[in-house]
């Protein structure tokens, strides 16, 4: 094939512009070679990039290319890498993928981060810490070809953090979006990352058509049988005040959770054939269509003046500018999942999530698929619970007398601490009372935890099994906490006295027959004592459930603490630095952080619901019946896994040191000490400590300082209360007592 002068010099000018314009990307090998020398992982620059690891993956391995902006923003990584690691001398046969470059001068040194000043870990950027690159909190990514979306920068930066993107087309915008109004009138939607896109839409209804067709949210599935997460529309105020609903609900709306069905709003969306769930129009409202094909056709508004994020786990976060809520929400949403209601119903969200009641079938005979159980999950019809792990009114129990009050040996009570004892007299000697918390301890204690799947079977004088979950009947009043099994053919003799038991939520030993899940009765086997229960509801239909729930939670959390200069991999000493004032270093982060945490619990929580505000009598059935996620006893399990764990590492640092907690409330354990830190109790040799006992960490089952009071102190609020056994760990971390919290 022959081409005219004019055509070949086209070519050319062509494949110039191409190279000017940043479209040539080096080859795949030098790709590696940079990052590598670079010190980056993978994840790193898909985080930078907003795009997944496999394709960064790809990309290197040439067997796909970036588009679009995806292609400007690698080019110039690459670029500026390649200043920064020139080629080395190369043989003339080689083909390196940038021509050589002078090297860079080399960086300044990064600029200290306030609260970390003495002794403590270097300071460096959040980026640099959580080996993360940063998308601009605050520019504004250019519209797509045929996009009929303008888009703006925010005009502030929210913040530099590091949000896992998707490179997913569907949610190139990502999971969220806040809806305000500028004081133009125009009504613009701020997304992560800064972006900001004009809405056009008039009405609600207009908007859900806006937000499934043109604006690009969502989040990919987390799990293969698993659906996407619906986009999520957070409303101000000033957008309340456009779209026609009220900025503030009424009492009675806001006992009811919901604006009243003849609202002008939802005629409206009546009218364009879209529905409500049962929950109808409150702070979490959820707007739909039947689906089509395998398209759902759903959007989920937030509102947050209407208490939709409770201040209790998100803070001041309903009065933050619509840029950092939307950073907020969309950290969260990156790490755990789009909110898809409170903490707790989005803790329960994830639990399914990673496990869907459903999955497809393989093609049968005919070709087609069908919907079938997916092996792991709960399954999508509820299943009774045993008599004995009912909570009290639960239709099982209509048949009790009406003023019956169950006892332990008719009613599984597994519970978290709520324990203290009186200090000796050696201990009121001592100067101090130091709070130490367990991190994430209940997410621990669901850590590879084997629950029951499916309904339970009742089982009489059955032999224990400790990796079959279930309750069990069985009498633990022989175990003698003054001698216990600490390790293989290793016994420790302890004050017993001193120590909870490990079996009662407040500490007391049992005095008979009694109902405990599996964790509880195969601790009592552990430190060396036999048992023989006489009954059992047992779940022969198992599987590790909580995993993926546990490692998402755990991930999500290590990551933001990562973000706010608390790393995993730090010293007992540098972590209690890393701690200190920890929150104030970004008050956003700090609120993940707390929401995170929240999930963890209301999700348990939301395992035994019990009813609210439903007109419901004893004996009656709750809505909260109705889902296939009402399971008590994986309730029961994790909490009694959880008390178990902790107590484990009482007895380990009381054989080890002789010190005994002094007060218990759920994950706090209070000391008496000589010193202010948990370093002046904790047995630390070398900088290592006691094995399967307290240690200082990040990590969720290690422990930080909760606080610490003076022994005086303690003793003081004790005689002002008339009360010696006052639980002191539930105002050990700032030291305000009241006569309204007086042990309650």
């Amino acid at each position: 094939m022959t081409h005219q002068p004019d055509e070949l010099f086209s070519a050319v000018d062509s494949l110039l512009a191409a190279v000017d314009g940043g479209t040539v990307l080096p080859s795949p090998t030098e790709r590696v070679r940079l990052r590598e020398a670079a010190g980056l992982t993978q994840a790193a620059v898909a985080q930078a990039l907003g795009v997944r690891v496999p394709s960064i993956t790809a990309w290197e391995a040439g067997r796909a290319e970036p588009k679009g902006e995806r292609l400007e923003a690698y080019r110039r990584l690459l670029d500026g890498l390649a200043h920064r690691y020139p080629q080395p001398a190369l043989p003339p046969d080689s083909n390196p993928g940038f021509p050589p470059s002078p090297p860079a001068p080399p960086a300044p040194p990064a600029p200290s981060r306030p609260g970390l000043a003495g002794t403590g870990p270097q300071s460096v950027p959040v980026a640099a810490k959580s080996g993360v690159l940063q998308r601009s909190g605050h520019a504004a990514r250019p519209a797509r070809t045929g996009t009929p979306l303008s888009r703006r920068p925010t005009g502030k930066a929210a913040g530099p953090v590091s949000v896992e993107a998707d490179d997913d087309l569907r949610f190139e915008n990502g999971p969220l979006a806040v809806i305000d109004v500028d004081t133009d009138g125009q009504v613009l939607a701020y997304c992560v990352g800064g972006l900001v896109l004009d809405v056009p839409a008039k009405s609600i209804p207009a908007l859900v058509d806006w937000t499934l067709k043109e604006a690009s949210l969502g989040q990919p599935k987390l799990s293969g049988p698993g659906k996407d997460a619906d986009p999520l529309l957070v409303l101000t105020e000033a957008a309340l005040e456009r779209y026609g609903l009220p900025a503030a609900l009424t009492e009675d709306e806001r006992l009811a959770g919901r604006i009243p069905e003849g609202h002008k709003v939802i005629k409206q969306l009546s009218r364009a054939e879209w529905k409500l769930t049962k929950r109808g129009f409150g702070p979490w409202a959820r707007i739909y269509r039947a689906a089509q094909g395998s398209e759902r056709m759903c959007v989920q508004l937030c509102i947050p003046s209407w208490n939709a994020l409770d201040t209790r786990h998100w803070g001041h976060a309903a009065q933050l500018a619509p840029a950092e809520l939307a950073r907020l929400l969309g950290v969260y949403a990156s790490r755990v999942m789009t909110p898809r209601g409170s903490t707790a119903v989005t803790g329960l969200e994830l639990m399914t999530a990673f496990h869907p009641p459903t999955r497809a079938s393989e093609p049968g005979a005919d070709g087609k698929r069908h919907s079938e159980h997916n092996p792991g999950s709960l399954g999508k019809d509820p299943v009774d619970c045993a008599p004995c792990e009912a909570p009290d009114g639960h239709p099982l129990l209509a048949g009790l007398p009406r003023f019956h009050v169950r006892g332990p040996a008719e009613k599984l009570f597994e519970e978290a601490y709520d324990w203290a004892r009186p200090m000796t007299d050696a201990e009121c000697t001592l100067r101090h009372l130091v709070g130490i918390d367990v991190n994430m301890a209940f997410a621990a204690g669901a850590n590879g935890l084997v629950v029951g799947l499916g309904e339970p079977t009742q089982v009489k004088q059955p032999v224990f099994d400790s990796k079959l979950p279930g309750s069990w009947l069985v009498d633990l009043s022989h175990v003698d906490l003054s001698r216990v099994k600490v390790g293989k053919d290793k016994w420790a003799d302890l004050d017993a006295s001193l120590l909870p038991s490990p079996f009662t939520p407040k500490g007391e030993r049992p005095e008979g027959p009694a109902w405990y899940a599996t964790p509880t009765v195969a601790y009592a086997q552990e430190i060396g004592y036999d048992v023989r229960p006489v009954e059992a509801w047992v779940r022969y239909d198992n599987g590790r459930y909580l995993d993926g729930w546990y490692n998402r939670l755990r991930d999500a959390y290590l990551a933001t603490m990562a973000d706010l200069g608390v790393g995993a991999d730090l010293s007992p000493a540098d972590f209690l630095t890393a701690m200190d004032g920890y929150r104030q270093r970004d008050l956003q982060l700090a609120l993940v952080v707390s929401a995170v945490k929240a999930t963890v619990k209301g999700g348990l929580g939301k395992l035994r619901e019990r009813p609210r505000g439903e007109g419901w009598k004893p004996g009656q059935p709750w809505r909260a019946l109705s889902r296939p996620t009402w399971r008590p006893d994986i309730r029961a399990a994790v909490i009694s896994r959880t008390r178990i764990n902790l107590h484990r590492k009482l007895v380990k640092h009381a054989a080890f040191t002789g010190q005994y907690p002094v007060a218990i409330l759920s994950d706090c354990v209070v000391y008496a000490a000589d010193g202010e830190s948990p370093l002046d109790f904790l047995p630390y040799r070398d900088g290592k400590p006691l094995p399967g006992g307290f240690k200082l960490g990040v990590n969720p089952g290690l422990v930080k300082w909760e606080g610490t009071q003076s022994v005086l102190w303690g003793e003081g609020v004790r005689e002002q209360f008339d009360a010696p056994e006052l639980n002191l760990a539930r105002y050990i971390k700032d030291g305000t007592v009241t006569d309204a919290d007086n042990g309650e």
